[in-house]
């Protein structure tokens, strides 16, 4: 080694033994001065200086109060408003005209007067009594052109105008007051009070204005209790017009009242869509959920209500032409970053759309091939797309589709069932291939609870398959050559699921051949029945008992 390695080795060894030096001695001088006494142990009364104070135990939600001080309070305002509205629905037409106008307005301003006193002191309470002012002001815009019986401006463009600046009204207020308990009263009690009178094109165009405030909220602030509010007041007062048919458009052909219907469903079904999808990623989980389901639910069943009413062939294409909406509402969310969760119910609620329309085009035979042809490439999807939801969905309806075949006559059963067997475990399949490039299947225990549905509505096909081919006098062989087959494609396959499906197929068997079989068969068929069945357990029985070895 040359001179000078040698001596730069020396220096590195002589500084590490210097700092091990300094090292010990720090670590005995730490040892030697050790405390007089251990330290106390804190109480809650003394907390440890330099630590944070635990915060205090929440307490608990008093029911009652709750009930009194939040949900009194908002039924009675909404209950005082209508009593008001119908007051001047049935009533002001009696009294002259600047009457009328004087009279609403000074009782809404009296109303929202006494909301501002009232929140001095108790500022909900307060603000809940001043929406509904706002609200009632709203109304009697309203009512002075759109109800008959107390119109005083004849002009429908100049009422428009007006109503428009009472919503803008109410948006600016609520917005420099950064209060959403009274934009959410105001613009819902608007809502439920304008559509108190006669449903026209003009109430269409009055509640499209009330929601549109009600999503400048949603985009602005990212208030979640106006919107959903305002959707939930939409849907609900539209299941009164659906059950009151003469109450949208009266004295008007039923093809113009159903347009102005469905215009009013599709309306707001665009509304809130877009006001869901234009900041999906700042809007929590729950509340991007609870709009994306509400919207579709409200659309699908009213929707469905509607169309009938027009004709049921007409159906079909409602279904679809919302699945494909649906699908639309999935790609827009994933373009716009939304959550994993939004973008799977809309797809989940895609396929679901697309499989109820299903029975309103096909039958039999052609709807069982439809529900299991949908269900097979909603769960293949749904792999493809990192979608669990849409699995699940693909899962239940093929679940479906096994359960109609007993409607289908016995010809074309065993094709169909053939085609379930593939379709379920095709599913179950996707949901554990491996693909690098996508999200990770569910794992533990939800994938477990996947693999075994699918599986377990695999052995149900297949044994009903069996079932249909066999001779009814050799129905337990059938099961256990079903049983048999569940084992070769757990063994193939290396899924443990389609095993234990197997073993319960079998006990049912077993169960059979004993109670019924032993006694029930001819001799010649009691005979080929326990030999074949026999030689199948013996067959399965040794595959295991040469695995065991193997792993031994």
């Amino acid at each position: 080694m040359p001179e000078g390695d040698t001596q730069d080795l020396r220096d590195v060894v002589r500084r590490l033994e210097e700092t091990v030096s300094r090292l010990e001695a720090r670590i005995e001088r730490l040892e030697t001065v050790a405390p007089a006494q251990p330290p106390a142990t804190p109480t809650a009364s003394a907390p440890v200086p330099g630590e944070p104070v635990p915060a205090p135990a929440p307490e608990p939600r008093d029911l009652e109060a709750h009930l009194g001080t939040y949900w009194l309070s908002r039924v009675g305002i909404v209950a005082l408003i209508i009593g008001f509205a119908f007051l001047i629905i049935y009533h002001f037409g009696e009294l002259g005209v600047l009457v009328r106008v004087g009279a609403g307005y000074l009782l809404s301003a009296g109303l929202a007067a006494l909301g501002l006193w009232l929140s001095r002191r108790h500022e909900l309470f307060g603000r809940i009594v001043f929406g509904g002012g706002l609200a009632l002001a709203y109304f009697v815009t309203y009512a002075l052109h759109f109800v008959p019986a107390v119109r005083v401006i004849e002009s429908e463009p100049l009422a428009l105008v007006l109503l428009a600046l009472n919503v803008v009204g109410i948006i600016v207020i609520a917005q420099r007051m950064q209060s959403e308990t009274v934009a959410g009263i105001a613009l819902f009690l608007g809502l439920r009070t304008g559509m108190l009178s006669d449903i026209t094109s003009f109430t269409l165009m009055s509640t499209t204005m009330l929601a549109g405030g009600a999503l400048f909220f949603l985009v602005k602030n990212r208030w979640v209790f106006v919107p959903l509010s305002s959707l939930v007041a939409v849907y609900a007062t539209h299941v009164v017009w659906a059950m009151r048919t003469e109450a949208i458009a009266p004295g008007q052909p039923d093809s113009e009242r159903l347009t102005l219907s469905l215009s009013f469903l599709v309306l707001y079904y665009l509304l809130f869509s877009v006001a869901l999808l234009v900041h999906p990623r700042e809007l929590s989980r729950r509340a991007a959920l609870s709009f994306a389901m509400l919207n579709w639910v409200g659309m699908l069943t009213l929707g469905a209500v509607e169309v009938g009413r027009w004709g049921e062939p007409h159906l079909f294409t409602f279904f679809v032409t919302l699945a494909l909406a649906q699908g639309a509402g999935a790609a827009v969310a994933r373009w716009r970053g939304a959550s994993g969760a939004v973008i799977q119910t809309f797809l989940a609620t895609s396929i679901l759309t697309l499989a109820l329309g299903l029975p309103w085009e096909y039958e039999d035979t052609a709807l069982v091939g439809a529900w299991t042809a949908v269900g097979l490439v909603a769960g293949v999807a749904g792999r493809v797309l990192g979608a669990g939801a849409l699995q699940v969905v693909g899962v239940g309806v093929l679940y479906v589709a096994l359960g109609a075949t007993w409607q289908v006559p016995p010809s074309g059963r065993e094709l169909l069932y053939a085609a379930l067997l593939v379709g379920f475990t095709l599913v179950e399949r996707a949901a554990v291939a491996p693909m690098d490039r996508l999200p990770p299947p569910p794992e533990g225990r939800r994938r477990g609870t996947f693999q075994f549905f699918c599986a377990a509505g695999a052995g149900l096909a297949l044994l009903w398959l069996v079932g249909e081919l066999m001779p009814q006098d050799l129905t337990t062989l059938g099961w256990g050559v079903a049983a048999f087959g569940l084992f070769a494609l757990g063994f193939a396959v290396r899924e443990r699921w389609y095993r234990l499906v197997g073993l319960a197929v079998l006990a049912v068997t077993l169960g059979r051949l004993l109670l019924v079989d032993l006694s029930g068969l001819p001799p010649d068929q009691r005979i080929l029945t326990f030999i074949l069945l026999g030689a199948m357990l013996l067959a399965v029985s040794y595959v295991y008992t040469r695995l065991r070895g193997n792993r031994s």
